[in-house]
């Protein structure tokens, strides 16, 4: 049978007109006469009678405060008093409080730092005025290329003169400068148009933007360059030598880039030094520059696609056309994004990616606050008769809240000025592990700080109100006879609950590190198809002939080669058809040229037919040397059958003399190409020098001061075949970084928390622990009976972390031609890890709840 309920319509007219702080007090006097009242003489008098006595109290003295009233006097008081008590509080449990705070900390700082990453990584470009308007012009064929031939940017400008601007710009990778007798050799430059400050927003120091890069001969230097050649002095009008070739004057000076451009050079070189020497006709080509264009306001995208397709035919021809070749405006906001054009400066990152380390921020900080939860509640046992002390002498419920907020405020406060200190000394480590250009001084931008403040409130919320309405709810009676509830649905704990939730991003954490770890170890151990151990690669220099008699002298080389490119550098590309073989459309081949060595010294493996030859200058008879996937393309199932086969490369016969194996020459981000090897001594730019194992820093040297020897005015460089393979997966390392990082990071988060749980468990459990121990029950038995409490709860997490990391990973590698398969080992290791930190944290906590003199336990208060 339900309780007797006054009339509600007079209780809500009580709580109306009733100051705040008299209604709990009258409010309470009316309830407990109305039950009297409803036992004794029935509940329809006892209503009359609330009714009647709720309309005696609207009167002036219980009349609720005008709007206008502010105790702040008393609000000042009870704050102050809160952070009173929490700091005493955090005194006397120094343990608690340091366990509270580092996992906060840790929690908020691994935040912080996504949060900048994922900041920078969105809001690439986006600096620019014009972004919205700017578009790259990109070429699709048989595939995507972000650059173009440097024949469409003046035919652009004379075919559509509407556009606001239209710019040229050219990477061009590294180059040696000089200033003065200092030879210096710079990793990235570029050459741009007049136009280009008018397209890109970025700082100049010094210098007019708009006629910087007007004339030939002229140079524009970032800051950081400008010091290095100059120290203080003032750049402009200094002169620097670039690749023993153009004198520039220095007419410009410009803050470094911004960390979020996909643009990358040190110095700009004005477009007209090279204009003249560049082929502006071919329309085919490829291997140009990247063209940008900003269109009026009015003028949508749309309307000038519509129109390139004319523009194409009229410059191109309806060959293209028929080949589907196509021109497209990529946006400039989208350039870092997309997926499609793998052949630019630098690689795309994938959104889903970038929004996957978002969600590892809110994960951690979600662990660190279920943390913060466990060891606050854990607390709240132990304070309980604090708890029904203070409500037996009249506090209110929202009171308690209060003090437990005003403690949970303090700890993240102290956890919120360590994690910003450890954000600040992990910065400058930052660009080496995670490979990104951000520095502390994002720190103080006032959307930073918005951002900071509101992740800080949140976990001020999450980590303080579940614990503050537990302790609040306390009955006092209850509490004061150390009896506690905890909050449950269907029979299973909050707490408890909340590690299972821990425990399972742990898990996917952990997951996700190995996965990572173990395409990683796919991408820079696997077989590429070709030998890469104690190769050494380099430019031929002035005099290859001298070059090739003095390596070849050096007691350390085993095998030298001369190519235009070794198996893991891809720069040409040329159409290839076979109209007699049922092939008539073109498809796009690699096209090497290299020398008798190159095959047997990268040990690629020869399945059919003969090696390279050396062949006269004048021989124009072309035999090539293929691989496995150009012969498919062709039609042949079987490598012999390809043999004397003729097909068409770039516009010219070719003949088929040997077939070898598949090799990577490419990311595995793409699958392998059809690839071409044919000898061209012309075309020998780089050379591929095998080292013996003995003595290698010797024989460096002597072929560093042998090549200089020969190039007197050159720095010589050189890079090993498996570095920079390596640096093919440049995203892919950064991503396992960050992976071991924040997974590093939630193991250890997660330990803490369980930590907090065992100590719950312990203190709830003090008295049967020795009332085992009376009994005879050993320390191994009492370890045993605790474990048993978080085994089914990591293997119910197990069961939801698994199927999401699986999802969630084999998502990534899709990304990927080539790419692992997630097996059975991942998931047991990870479960494995998990069992391991969670198994020393238990037995720790246990042993010593074991080790205590059960007559303390046992002890009545």
């Amino acid at each position: 049978m339900n309780p007797p309920k006054p009339p509600q319509w007079a209780s809500r007219l009580l709580a109306w007109f009733c100051a705040p702080h008299l209604i709990e007090e009258i409010q309470g006097d009316l309830h407990e006469r109305f039950v009297r009242r409803a036992r004794l003489f029935g509940e329809r008098d006892a209503r009359w009678q609330y009714a009647w006595e709720v309309l005696k109290f609207m009167q002036p003295q219980f009349l609720k405060r005008k709007p206008d009233y502010s105790p702040k006097p008393q609000t000042i008081a009870m704050l102050r008093n809160y952070f009173t008590i929490a700091y005493r509080t955090i005194l006397q449990q120094k343990s608690y409080a340091f366990i509270n705070v580092m996992g906060l900390a840790l929690g908020l700082s691994a935040c912080i730092v996504i949060f900048l990453v994922v900041r920078n990584e969105l809001t690439y470009d986006a600096f620019n005025r014009k972004a919205d308007r700017t578009y790259r012009v990109t070429v699709h064929g048989l595939d995507y290329n972000p650059s173009v031939s440097f024949a469409i940017a003046p035919t652009f400008r004379t075919d559509f003169p509407e556009m606001e601007q239209v710019s040229q710009y050219y990477y061009r990778g590294e180059g040696q400068t000089q200033v003065g007798n200092e030879r210096y050799l710079e990793e990235s430059y570029a050459y741009a148009d007049q136009n280009f400050p008018q397209v890109f927003d970025f700082n100049w120091l010094a210098g007019n933007p708009k006629t910087a890069l007007q004339e030939p001969n002229t140079v524009v230097l970032t800051e950081t360059i400008a010091r290095k050649y100059f120290g203080d002095q003032d750049a402009l009008g200094k002169t620097i030598r670039l690749d023993n070739e153009h004198d520039l004057r220095v007419t410009g000076i410009m803050k470094d880039l911004p960390p979020n451009t996909h643009l990358v050079f040190n110095f700009l070189v004005s477009w007209e030094t090279i204009r003249k020497e560049v082929n502006t006709n071919n329309f085919w080509s490829i291997n140009g520059g990247y063209l940008y264009v900003v269109l009026p306001e009015k003028v949508r995208a749309e309307r000038v696609e519509a129109r390139l397709p004319a523009f194409v035919q009229k410059n191109w021809g309806d060959q293209l056309i028929r080949d589907k070749g196509e021109l497209i405006l990529q946006p400039l906001r989208e350039i870092h994004f997309d997926k499609r054009y793998l052949t630019q400066i630098t690689m795309p990152r994938s959104k889903e990616t970038i929004y996957g380390l978002a969600g590892v921020a809110l994960v951690i900080i979600l662990t660190a606050c279920i943390n913060f939860v466990n060891l606050a509640t854990a607390q709240a046992v132990r304070r309980s008769k604090e708890v029904g002390i203070r409500k037996a002498l009249g506090a209110f419920r929202r009171q308690l809240v209060g003090q437990v907020l005003g403690e949970t405020t303090l700890l993240v406060g102290l956890a919120t000025v360590l994690a910003l200190g450890a954000v600040w000394a992990f910065l400058p480590l930052a660009k080496p592990l995670l490979n990104i250009r951000i520095d502390a001084s994002q720190l103080i931008e006032p959307q930073v700080i918005v951002v900071i403040f509101g992740v800080v409130l949140s976990t001020i919320l999450l980590a303080g109100l579940y614990p503050a309405f537990v302790q609040s709810g306390f009955q006092p009676i209850k509490a004061l006879k150390a009896r506690s509830t905890e909050a449950s649905f269907g029979g299973m704990t909050v707490r408890k609950g909340l590690v299972i939730l821990q425990f399972a991003i742990t898990q996917v954490m952990i997951i996700g590190t190995l996965v990572v770890a173990s395409q990683m170890d796919f991408f820079q151990n696997q077989d590429m198809g070709f030998d890469k151990e104690a190769i050494v690669s380099f430019g031929t220099g002035g005099k290859a002939d001298v070059l090739r008699q003095k390596l070849q002298n050096n007691p350390g080389v085993e095998q030298i080669s001369f190519a235009s490119a070794g198996p893991a550098y891809n720069f040409n590309f040329a159409p290839f058809s076979a109209p007699e073989l049922g092939m008539p459309e073109n498809d796009v081949v690699e096209f090497k040229m290299v020398d008798e060595n190159y095959i047997p010294m990268y040990r690629l493996a020869l399945l059919a037919g003969e090696p390279i030859i050396k062949t006269a200058e004048g021989d124009t008879a072309r035999s090539v040397i293929v691989n496995q996937t150009l012969i498919r393309r062709l039609g042949f199932q079987n490598e012999t059958e390809a043999i004397g086969k003729r097909f068409r490369l770039a516009g010219e016969p070719a003949l088929i003399r040997g077939v070898v194996r598949d090799f990577q020459s490419e990311s595995k981000h793409k699958k392998i190409r059809a690839c071409v090897l044919t000898y061209n001594s012309r075309a020998f730019w780089q050379v591929s020098v095998k080292l013996r194992p003995q003595n290698l820093r010797e024989t460096l040297a002597t072929i560093e001061k042998d090549w200089t020897e020969l190039n007197p005015e050159s720095i010589f460089r050189y890079e090993f075949v498996d570095e920079h393979i390596a640096k093919l997966y440049t995203q892919e390392e950064k991503m396992y970084n960050a992976f071991r990082l924040f997974a590093g990071i939630a193991i250890v988060i997660g330990g803490l928390g369980l930590f907090g749980l065992v100590s719950l468990m312990a203190v709830q459990r003090t008295k049967e622990v020795g009332i085992r121990k009376v009994l005879g029950a050993s320390v191994g038995s009492i370890v045993v009976l605790f474990s048993r409490e978080f085994v089914w709860l990591m293997l119910i997490a197990f069961v939801m972390a698994a199927p999401l990391a699986w999802y969630g990973m084999d998502a990534w590698l899709q990304e990927y031609a080539y790419h692992i398969q997630i097996g059975p080992s991942i998931f047991l290791i990870a479960i494995l890890v998990t069992f391991v930190v969670a198994a020393l944290t238990v037995s720790y906590q246990s042993i010593k709840a074991a080790l205590v003199n059960p007559v303390k336990s046992l002890r009545s208060e």
